[in-house]
């Protein structure tokens, strides 16, 4: 009588996960169920989806096997029951263990952890030490579901009065399971991590979190990939992923222009290499890597590689080539803005500003002060239990702090003593620190010495100097900021390090000092005419400036206008448009125009405001979504050498495309911003390129081994709670340039410097 009955399709809903459903139709005839496999047409009656699985995989028993359905389905339907298998087995291991757990008696119930309500006869189990880390927490879980089950169908008899004390058991049960099975898992990552030598910063990957998180989504029997699938078609889809993301940020090339930066470093090897990346304010992207060895002395050769990454890029998005400024370079930008008169070639600004500082800390008085302070951070960085003492004094601040650059890490430290002098200052006159045996060693009295300062001659000193180099710092800090381009605030924020060392000393022949350190060095980029132009357009600094402005930011600002744009009749309306910017005129006079000079970005402004001036306006925002120069692009750990220097050339290929993705994904972080902010351990090998000098010596902590043992180490916080809010940058460079000496950077004329001008500071 059923076979009667008409067979009308059923649709298969989303909510039928089994891969199985996927090749398979749905059927009712009467009140019946069928499904049907769409590969060889048979039907089944009965067995629900796990029968049709069996089928299309093959497995004799409780289905016939489909002689037409595809080998990739046949193995991945195998591969599905091998996974309800492996479930099975856990899930009679866990049983198993459940029952074999012998109640404790009444007296061991606190030691194992066992709660048990007498009125509802619910007893919760602890998980035991001798239960498998992966099945302790299932046991916390269906230990409370049961419970809960079983203590609502007891709330309709009453309330047990010892109900609450169950409840309480619950949590420690989940709670303990919870911690264990964290601790598991924890470790289990900790000796993958350690088998491939991976530093511990691994972990501050915006990508190790999603990792763990497909992982889990996967729940148990997930395969991970193999040896070939990472060196094969995982890696060709990443190549491809990469290469789209970088064509994504090309197609904004054309209205924000760009930024070629050339970076160049040694390998361990002795070898020279060049990366070039592309600078937008959508992100930076890596191209490729050069190895420049044999070249790198030869002008011909750097112009004719410049020449070829500019052509790849496209010509008419290029502003301007950043490379290190030796005498090859110089020679190699000459020649490519002759070969392309539309932009510019520039010299690193970091490099230049690192320069600056290490001149600053050659400086004779200044480099004393800076050996004084390294005799306290090495003494506390090399002893367990006064860097313990030190952090729990300072509320887990470290007194050293890593600059964005080597050279800056001195005077970022000397900053963060200064900010921590008073807890410094308490710690040495409490009693833990006089009954601390290493107070007694000649690096405890040392430091003892020097943070007391009785006379006031280190702790002054410090202060002076930060007062002289923290404005250079925080220039370095711009042109480090990936997400605000730093073009249109390096000319003002270089004008006041001068004005603040100039406020500071006073003494003409004192601040001059420290002026021709600068001018030295920042010869070149203060007749950069995008400098100066990036310093014009800015409307924050723009309406700002008192009086008439320098000849040398107009005519920087004329020169871009004759090199970026090559018709004449464009630049004759960009002059016209110059009127409106000036006299504030049309939207530029707008109430919230004039709020949004402090609030947006300058190109943004620009793009918000500048439609009465529309030639202007596309000019004013290619110049101010540059950047100044290459610094905080981490290359630690990707293969660079070993890109170049295998020989055979398929293997050579992958490996460049290897490094391809591994520099563009740490890229795509720094945009993204996901990296987690831990902060960084001073003494960690990660940091210890930048702050070596600071927490290492010879023999400092040689006379007592047992005070420099790091599991006695406390973990160091992220706690900046005694330093206050960090200042924006750009904020501080305040209003106001009108100081005509800065602008003409005299030099001093008698040219004598002398020590003595400097040694009483």
């Amino acid at each position: 009588m059923a076979s009667g009955l008409v067979m009308e399709p059923v649709p298969i809903t989303s909510q039928k996960h089994d891969p199985a459903w996927k090749h398979c139709q749905m059927f009712k005839s009467g009140d019946r169920i069928q499904l049907k496999c769409i590969y060889c047409s048979k039907l089944f009656r009965g067995g629900g989806i796990h029968r049709i699985k069996e089928h299309l995989a093959g497995q004799k028993g409780n289905a016939s096997t489909c002689l037409r359905v595809p080998p990739d389905v046949r193995a991945l339907m195998q591969q599905s029951l091998d996974g309800v298998v492996v479930k099975k087995r856990n899930r009679q291991k866990l049983d198993d263990e459940i029952t074999n757990i012998t109640p404790p008696l009444d007296g061991e119930v606190d030691s194992l952890g066992i709660q048990s309500d007498v009125n509802n006869g619910v007893q919760l189990i602890g998980v035991p030490e001798t239960l498998e880390p992966n099945l302790r927490l299932l046991v916390s879980q269906e230990g409370i579901t049961s419970a809960r089950s079983m203590d609502r169908r007891k709330r309709g008899r009453g309330k047990s009065s010892s109900s609450s004390h169950g409840a309480h058991g619950i949590c420690n049960s989940a709670a303990l399971g919870s911690k264990k099975m964290n601790s598991y898992i924890h470790e289990a990552i900790g000796r993958f991590l350690f088998d491939i030598g991976a530093l511990p910063d691994a972990v501050n990957s915006a990508y190790f979190q999603p990792m763990i998180n497909a992982i889990a989504s996967g729940g148990q029997g997930v395969e991970p990939p193999t040896y070939h699938d990472l060196r094969s078609w995982i890696l060709k889809n990443s190549v491809e992923e990469a290469r789209n993301g970088i064509d994504k940020y090309r197609a904004t090339w054309g209205r924000t222009g760009c930024s070629i930066l050339v970076d160049q470093w040694k390998t361990e090897l002795g070898n020279v290499l060049l990366s070039f990346l592309v600078y937008s304010p959508e992100g930076t992207v890596f191209l490729e890597s050069v190895d420049a060895s044999e070249i790198i002395n030869s002008s011909d050769a750097l112009y004719d590689l410049l020449r070829r990454v500019v052509e790849d890029v496209g010509v008419g998005d290029v502003l301007q080539v950043i490379t290190s400024g030796e005498e090859q370079y110089i020679v190699a930008g000459r020649r490519l803005t002759d070969a392309f008169p539309n932009l510019y070639w520039i010299p690193c600004a970091a490099r230049c500003l690192e320069l600056i500082l290490e001149d600053f800390g050659s400086i004779e008085w200044i480099n004393a002060v800076i050996e004084q302070a390294k005799s306290i951070t090495r003494f506390v960085y090399n002893h367990n239990v006064v860097l313990n003492m030190v952090r729990r004094s300072t509320f887990g601040n470290d007194i050293v702090e890593p600059g964005v650059a080597r050279f800056g890490t001195s005077f970022t430290t000397l900053k963060r003593l200064v900010e921590l002098k008073h807890c410094l200052q308490v710690m040495v006159t409490s009693q833990e620190w006089m009954d601390c045996p290493n107070s007694k060693e000649p690096g405890g009295l040392e430091m003892s010495d020097l943070i007391s300062d009785r006379d006031q001659t280190f702790w002054s000193s410090c202060t002076l100097i930060v007062h002289l180099t923290n404005p250079l710092l925080r220039v370095l800090r711009m042109v480090g900021f990936e997400k605000r381009p730093a073009m249109g605030f390096i000319y003002a924020g270089m004008y006041r390090a001068k004005e603040t060392i100039k406020k500071e000393l006073a003494k003409r022949e004192e601040y001059m000092v420290y002026w021709n350190i600068i001018d030295q060095r920042w010869e070149q980029h203060w007749h950069f005419p995008l400098h100066a132009a990036g310093f014009y357009l800015n409307p924050k600094i723009f309406y700002s400036l008192e009086g008439d402005i320098h000849n040398s930011i107009l005519s920087g600002m004329y020169d871009c206008i004759e090199r970026l744009i090559p018709d004449i009749k464009v630049q004759d309306k960009i002059m016209k448009e110059i009127n409106l910017y000036k006299n504030a005129a049309g939207d530029f006079r707008r109430k919230m125009a004039i709020r949004a000079r402090d609030t947006l970005l300058p190109a943004e402004w620009w793009s918000t405001y500048g439609g009465g001036c529309p030639n202007l306006a596309r000019l004013a925002i290619r110049i101010l979504s540059q950047n100044c120069g290459s610094i905080g692009y981490r290359q630690n750990h990707i293969p660079f050498e070993k890109a170049h220097g295998i020989r055979n050339c398929l293997e050579r290929q992958r490996l460049r495309d290897l490094v391809f993705v591994q520099y563009n994904l740490r890229l795509r972080q720094m945009v993204d911003k996901n990296i987690r902010e831990d902060s960084m351990d001073p003494i960690s090998f990660d940091s210890i390129s930048i702050v070596e000098d600071w927490v290492t010596g010879k023999d400092v902590c040689s006379e007592d081994h047992e005070s420099s043992n790091w599991m006695a180490l406390d973990s160091p916080s992220a706690s900046t709670m005694l330093l206050g809010p960090s200042n924006d940058d750009v904020e501080d460079l305040g209003s106001g340039f009108y100081d005509s000496e800065i602008f003409s950077r005299e030099k001093d004329g008698e040219n004598e410097i002398v020590e003595d001008n400097v040694e009483n500071h």
